[in-house]
């Protein structure tokens, strides 16, 4: 008989067990949905609605219980819909009768808010730490190579020279921000439902502060019907994770780019890379194209809850029931992408050699030449018209802006000195862009130094 039997005269459907089972997947929350009801439990023997006798019975039980599950010897059964019956009903087995209190002030809706802001918490947690390692492979690449200087795009046409550091530090910050949006959520999901019953409350004496405390929880829902309606815990980890995947596949894309022959600035680690079927001499970026394409998967994974979520009158329905495959598939990728990314950045061989070359057979200096000019005192638009006549002069005659002389430079304008040739040079470009943020090497060294300083503490935090 199922465990909310007792209004029906009939056996449900097969097919309709089938169909609203779930617990060939949030089966992951038996350690949440064991540590909630532990707590419950104690609450219930401390506050008089059960005796500590019988509190103690059922914790002993509930202990059995999770050692069975991480054994794997625990016996899931689809007739029991979802984890919580599950437990409910093989802790009646270990303990006896007594189980049977254990669900005294409780619904499976508050059950299953509060197993899922445990787990959201714990997730935020663990995306973290994987953030602060891609930051930190990321971090020892731009030491390692700080000074390599790299063309800068725009519309993927070469635009000015930069240098490698900086490129990538554009990423760290990005994972930054990133962080941030998983600390944020993690306050978020900080609040503890249990306690809200279905929707209304309950008539007991309960202290839901306690257990509270004793889960790690910092604040109480205000609100029960809120408390067990409530997603947008998880709608925040999931849009969290699309913009996370979203700066992974940017990256991502730019390593398979940077890895192809036509450009050369780097070589993927063959623990990496994979091979062709037929053509011997392939060597593949799989991994970084996978990471780019499971970006739509979690994409997905966020559309689909917000689907799901935008028509659900309060408080609990069963639609909420599929809000956690997207979360698990969320969490799962996001964590796995951080690591085979930063393993990938780890190995890598960066060629500085070719982006050096890059940078110089163009005119990426075009900006510098216009610069030089209003620098001079001529109106900034005649001299961006001035730089791009010469440009075209030398598209066709087949040179470069280094290729010209000096009398090539003043019939385009009589403004033009010798020291021009200083000023069109990489690596002159890259030394006067000191502006704040900008790719000179003192502002690419205070960035990296501040980038060392926000990871030190992130280390220093996560480890508290």
């Amino acid at each position: 008989m199922k465990l909310w039997g007792g209004r029906f005269g009939k056996a449900s459907s097969k097919k309709a067990e089938e169909f609203t089972s779930s617990i060939s997947f949030d089966k992951r929350l038996s350690s949440e949905d064991i540590a909630g009801s532990v707590a419950h439990a104690r609450m219930l023997g401390n506050v008089g609605i059960i005796t500590r006798e019988e509190s103690d019975q059922i914790i002993a039980g509930l202990g059995a219980v999770l050692k069975e599950i991480q054994d794997g010897t625990f016996p899931f059964r689809l007739e029991y819909e979802d984890i919580h019956m599950n437990i409910e009903k093989r802790l009646t087995e270990i303990a006896g009768p007594v189980a049977g209190k254990l669900h005294t002030a409780r619904s499976r809706n508050d059950q299953i808010a509060l197993d899922e802001h445990l787990f959201v918490k714990e997730q935020c947690d663990h995306v973290c730490y994987a953030i602060a390692d891609l930051q930190s492979a990321v971090l020892e690449e731009c030491r390692e190579h700080e000074q390599a200087i790299m063309p800068g795009y725009t519309h993927m046409q070469r635009a000015q020279p930069t240098v490698y550091a900086h490129h990538m530090l554009a990423y760290f910050f990005m994972l930054e921000r990133d962080y941030g949006r998983f600390r944020d959520c993690r306050k978020r999901a900080d609040s503890m439902p249990l306690g809200a019953g279905a929707l209304a409350g309950t008539t007991f004496p309960i202290d839901p502060a306690q257990v509270a405390s004793e889960l790690g929880f910092e604040r109480l829902y205000e609100n029960s019907a809120d408390a067990v309606s409530d997603r947008d815990h998880i709608l925040e980890f999931l849009a969290a994770s699309a913009i996370l995947a979203s700066h992974l596949s940017r990256l991502a894309e730019e390593l398979v780019l940077w890895s192809s022959t036509e450009f050369g600035f780097i070589e993927m680690d063959d623990a990496f890379s994979t091979g062709s079927s037929i053509m011997p001499q392939k060597k593949n970026p799989d991994v970084v194209e996978l990471i780019r394409g499971k970006t739509g998967r979690v994409y997905g994974d966020l559309v689909g809850l917000l689907v799901v979520m935008k028509g659900i009158p309060l408080a609990y329905d069963s639609d909420m029931q599929e809000d956690k495959h997207g979360l698990f598939d969320a969490a799962d990728t996001v964590i796995d992408c951080l690591d085979l990314m930063a393993s990938v950045i780890d190995t890598m061989k960066v060629n500085s050699d070719r982006m050096r070359t890059a940078a110089s057979n163009d005119f990426s200096t075009a900006t510098d030449v216009a610069d030089y000019l209003a620098a001079k005192g001529l109106p900034f638009r005649q001299a961006h018209e001035v730089a791009g006549r010469m440009v075209r002069h030398c598209l066709e005659t087949s040179k470069y802006l280094a290729d010209l002389t000096l009398q090539d430079f003043q019939n385009f304008c009589d403004l033009f000195q010798p020291d021009i040739f200083d000023a069109i040079t990489v690596e002159s470009s890259v030394r006067r862009r000191a502006s704040p943020g900008g790719t000179a090497p003192e502002r690419v060294h205070e960035q990296l130094a501040h980038a060392m300083q926000l990871l030190e503490a992130k280390r220093q935090h996560l480890e508290c």
